[in-house]
């Protein structure tokens, strides 16, 4: 699909559907007000005879509509005027994009991003566009027999602006939102792929392709002896359990001066999480395929980083293997030596991702990074305390925490700042190791970044738990591609402030 800002304030321009906003009360939008001029008012008329009330995310197609440019108006419910703001745009936007690809409509003007939308500038209204359209359209890779959905029609979506710098400043805004769309696509191909698919070795080598496509990009998935070899003694714990191989994943990008220190994204990659020994109780199990998705989240976004080419340098490590139960598996009561030298010991085998985890944020360091990020489906504890709207944030560092909780508000992809700390880690005591890897039912996504925390001091680090956001459970089941958004706006911000 392409996207394409132009100038058009009066709905003039010739397209296949003009998308146009009104709201309730028969109060017309922007371009809603020319287009209705053009046929004879027949918008007001469908309001006052009460066939079309203007609700937010209502929509009412117009084919064929006399006297105007266009060969279809969808009309878009708007809602209230004063009450217009960023949720009712943006519910605008996925009622329009659903009604857009039932129609044959190859191009499309949507308008709107004319409206005044509370403090969103035209570039977050454009990229807003690009981002739902791109998700609307998304399919999911299943592997039914029965015959595919028809590819959509719909090629090319242009915004309406009222001047040739809002253009300018729109064509910005639905390039970020392209890649964001792009960077989201490529999460939830990753996480919806079932496991027997979608393995560590199947993970590393979608990172090699991502390097064979984009030159900025490095990459190498380093086996089980290179992680024997770096002393990962918690992450090859993990893994024994399987007949899998792991693959410690490592990919660099660089879109400015080497010696600019880099951000580095860590993603927990377990592909399949049976809980091991400590065996999780089988009612959705099958959506532990998804316990991956920190992986797929930090792939996605470096596909994103890299479409956009940012002025940044970013470091991608992604820690991937399964977690099985059988004879060489980890037992409850086991110790092991971590990369950093601390030693854990094992209560839980199904707290795993903290000790695949604790490995990869003790390898970013030799990248000497301005900040880390590891992104993880860590514990349900945060799915209690949060449900599935925000995902859990935190960090030893008030600023970094600060910029990703404010980049989540921008993207609608919010997180939500918990503690850490001593109290926590007190928690995680042991009598025979340096520390334990649960530490109780209280608190437990508090301790399990606190536990984190304990192999990230003096790094600026952050951690994102999005055990609750990452997925969907139900008739909607599939993969989200969250926080992809949250960690592409954070970067493109990081990126402008350069």
């Amino acid at each position: 699909m392409e996207f394409k800002a132009i100038v058009d304030v009066k709905a003039h321009d010739a397209t296949d559907c003009a998308i146009v906003g009104t709201y309730e009360n028969g109060d017309l939008g922007v371009a809603a007000r020319h287009i209705d001029a053009q046929t004879a008012g027949a918008i007001e008329k469908l309001h006052a005879n009460g066939d079309f009330s203007g609700k937010v995310g209502d929509t009412l197609l117009l084919p064929m509509p006399a006297g105007t440019a266009a060969s279809r108006v969808l009309l878009v419910g708007l809602g209230s005027r004063t009450g217009f703001g960023r949720k009712q745009y943006r519910k605008a936007l996925q009622s329009a994009a659903t009604a857009l690809g039932k129609t044959g409509a190859v191009d499309a003007i949507i308008y709107l991003p004319l409206e005044e939308v509370g403090d969103l500038d035209i570039l977050y209204r454009a990229r807003m566009v690009a981002e739902l359209f791109c998700v609307q359209a998304y399919k999911v890779p299943d592997l039914k027999t029965g015959t595919k959905p028809k590819t959509p029609k719909l090629k090319t979506v242009s915004v309406a602006t009222d001047n040739a710098r809002s253009s300018k400043a729109a064509a910005d805004g639905l390039a970020i939102g392209e890649a964001i769309g792009s960077g989201i696509a490529f999460a939830r191909d990753l996480g919806n792929l079932p496991p027997n698919v979608c393995t560590p070795t199947y993970l590393g080598n979608s990172a090699l392709q991502l390097a064979k496509e984009w030159p900025s990009i490095k990459a190498k998935a380093l086996d089980a002896a290179a992680i024997k070899a770096l002393k990962m003694g918690a992450f090859l714990a993990v893994t024994q359990g399987s007949d899998q191989p792991p693959r410690l994943i490592v990919c660099e990008y660089r879109g400015t001066r080497k010696n600019v220190a880099p951000i580095c994204l860590v993603g927990k990659g377990i592909t399949f999480d049976s809980g091991g020994i400590s065996l999780k109780d089988p009612p959705a199990m099958d959506e532990m395929k998804f316990d991956m998705s920190g992986a797929g989240t930090v792939l996605g976004v470096l596909r994103a980083v890299a479409e956009l080419k940012l002025p940044i340098n970013l470091v991608v490590i992604v820690a991937a293997c399964e977690n099985m139960p059988s004879g060489g598996a980890i037992k409850p009561a086991d110790i092991v030596t971590t990369m950093s030298g601390q030693t854990v010991e094992i209560l839980n085998t199904d707290a795993e991702g903290r000790l695949v985890l604790c490995d990869a944020i003790t390898y970013s360091r030799r990248f000497k990074p301005a900040a880390v990020i590891d992104v993880a489906t860590l514990t349900g504890a945060c799915i209690i305390a949060l449900g599935n709207h925000f995902s859990g944030l935190m960090s030893n560092d008030e600023s970094l925490a600060g910029e990703l909780s404010a980049a989540g508000a921008r993207a609608d992809d919010r997180a939500w700042a918990l503690p850490i700390g001593e109290e926590y880690v007190d928690q995680l005591k042991s009598n025979f190791a340096d520390i334990a890897n649960v530490g109780g039912r209280e608190g437990g996504a508090c301790t399990a970044a606190s536990f984190l925390s304990k192999f990230a001091k003096d790094l600026s680090w952050a951690h994102l738990d999005i055990a609750g956001t990452a997925w969907l459970g139900g008739s909607q089941k599939g993969s989200t591609g969250r926080p992809v958004p949250l960690l592409v706006d954070f970067l493109v911000k990081r990126a402008g402030s350069k």
